[in-house]
């Protein structure tokens, strides 16, 4: 277990008439760091094992808009430790804010945190996990010290506000089944128009979050390209060693059958790797890779793959709309079949049908919580069609409870104790086995006092709270 090391730091906050005597941890998160003593915003701050006070540091802050900071902060930490950076993360931004008063939060944490650690000039980041990224990266647009970003799992958040003459590095990690692998793949395209610096690193697994060694390698480009800019002293030998782990990363995709990764990565370390050596071995390189039948079959069927996934998002987008619009209980069983194919191909050997299976459905289960947000703020819900949703999302995705219990909540406050009926015995038959949670959905009151109810739950999880009378 790493040893917590105290750090006394003294702290002159915002040029404001008081101080504070902070106990900051290396090596470790320090929780709830109070902004300023007029309000209530706190944040995380992680410094890594060496950090002192007489020298600079380069610090991510890292977007969280569900206002959890610290677990932000704690799937980064093992790559800060390892590359030496500073993270730094509010507990107050929320995505129920506007972005301006998020950006305001996060500016006074900025301030503070400058105020507490002596940061690096120019060596100033934001980073974030989907919404969070996307706020992330519109940062730089908002706040010029803001110098990169790194987006996992998210594309750049606005486009539109986007200025070659204010440029920024920005590095996004994506799974291929992440199904805004896409969308990312295709953003790399417009912010090379734009000619503002980027990176894609592209990785397969089993979880959407990268492991330690691909975030590792974003902060690695992040200092590759200081020293670059030459906001960092040149070291040759940080540069070669890098380069190298680089290329071994390249050769292993290729003994792997995974001529695509390989040459995305290739085209990464050229863009961070120019300015710094020479490169015709790895041109030559890339251009060998190119021309192979290997890469050229993958090509090939990841194109495929993308047109087809276009037109099925296409058929997703318009089928829930009507089906929305029209009330279309009937149309359940299509979404059914639907997500049955998709789990044909999910069993594929045929890694281009897996991915794009995965994809899909995390496409169509954003879609309709998207869906859900925006009609479960509405003043006049309605509440046939937010059901509907719900019901498409126990289809969609059957292993999460909550659609069977919005399901069975929405339908009994509309009397409709024949359905809440259905799906509590779908939900149970998934192996809840949360029974106060059951007690306690929301416009149930009558409902969960029925015989049938609690024969059900007699029936899966014994103890129903009321007696079960027999007929």
């Amino acid at each position: 277990m790493m040893k917590k090391i105290l750090l006394l730091v003294f702290v002159l906050i915002s040029s404001v008439s008081y101080s504070q005597e902070l106990r900051l941890l290396r090596g470790a998160i320090t929780e709830n760091i109070i902004v300023n003593d007029s309000l209530k915003e706190t944040y995380s701050l992680y410094l890594p094992t060496n950090f002192e006070v007489t020298r600079s540091w380069p610090i991510v802050f890292v977007m969280d808009l569900e206002g959890k900071g610290n677990a932000a902060i704690s799937i980064l930490m093992n790559a800060a430790q390892e590359e030496g950076y500073v993270l730094a993360s509010s507990n107050n931004t929320n995505d129920s804010l506007s972005i301006s008063e998020n950006v305001l939060i996060a500016n006074r944490m900025f301030n503070s945190v400058y105020n507490t650690i002596p940061t690096a000039k120019n060596r100033t980041y934001s980073a974030g996990f989907g919404s969070g990224a996307m706020f992330a990266s519109i940062l730089p647009m908002i706040a010029r010290e803001i110098k990169g970003v790194i987006s996992i799992g998210a594309p750049v958040g606005n486009l539109e506000i986007l200025n070659s003459k204010q440029s920024f590095q920005f590095i996004g990690l994506v799974n291929r089944s992440d199904y805004n692998f896409s969308e990312m793949y295709n953003t790399k395209r417009i912010l090379n128009k734009l000619k503002i610096p980027n990176e894609l690193l592209v990785f397969d697994g089993d979880r959407n979050l990268p492991e330690k060694e691909t975030i590792a390698k974003a902060f690695r480009m992040l200092t590759l390209n200081s020293m670059a800019k030459g906001h960092l002293q040149r070291n040759d030998n940080f540069i070669t060693t890098s380069y190298n782990e680089f290329l071994e990363d390249v050769n292993a995709n290729v003994s792997n059958q995974k001529p695509l990764l390989a040459t995305y990565q290739m085209s990464d370390m050229e863009k961070i790797f120019h300015p710094l050596m020479n490169l015709d071995s790895l041109k030559t390189l890339q251009k060998t890779l190119k021309r192979s039948s290997m890469f050229r079959q993958a090509n090939r069927n990841q194109n495929s793959y993308f047109l087809k996934e276009s037109f099925t998002k296409e058929d997703y987008g318009y089928f829930l709309e009507e089906d929305i619009i029209s009330y279309n209980y009937a149309n359940l069983g299509w979404w059914k079949y639907q997500m049955d194919e998709l789990n044909k191909l999910k069993k594929s050997a045929n890694i281009f049908e897996h991915q794009m299976s995965s994809r899909l459905r995390g496409y169509i289960n954003a879609l309709i919580s998207d869906n859900i947000d925006y009609m479960g703020t509405n003043e006049n819900t309605d509440w046939k069609a937010l059901n509907l949703l719900y019901m498409i999302k126990t289809i969609t995705a059957p292993s999460e409870y909550e659609g069977y219990l919005k399901v069975i909540s929405t339908s009994s406050k509309m009397e409709e104790y024949g359905t809440a009926l259905f799906y509590l015995e779908e939900l149970l038959k998934t192996g809840y086995t949360d029974k106060q949670a059951l007690y306690s959905i929301e416009h149930t009151s009558l409902f969960k006092i029925m015989p049938e109810f609690n024969d059900l739950v007699e029936k899966y999880l014994k103890g129903a709270r009321y007696e079960v009378i027999e007929q």
